[in-house]
């Protein structure tokens, strides 16, 4: 996965009164995120939240995708990950 986004610190956003989340312009583009993109949403656990681009109607890879997100937090809260500093996450990035 050679995909910068996520070399890039995260950017900060906030959740509107109406629950409205605004994507950063910067990832927009880099997605080709327009208005009318669809998203499967998912919680894989309370404080995090993924957004999956989809078509319309959702694909199997879309759902493969999110359910390996979903189990990847089930192996870090078991304790079954490994921490990393940052030059040796990059370094394993690369190589995946």
């Amino acid at each position: 996965m050679k995909n910068k986004i996520f070399r890039e610190a995260p950017e900060l956003t906030r959740v509107s009164s109406k629950g409205q989340v605004v994507i950063p312009q910067n990832m927009r583009l880099k997605m080709h995120i327009r208005e009318g993109s669809m998203f499967a949403v998912s919680s894989p656990k309370s404080d995090l939240l993924v957004l999956k681009k989809v078509d319309n109607p959702m694909l199997k890879e879309d759902l493969a995708a999110l359910k390996e997100v979903e189990e990847a937090w089930e192996e870090i809260e078991k304790g079954k990950a490994k921490e990393l500093d940052k030059k040796e996450f990059l370094k394993e990035l690369e190589e995946w």
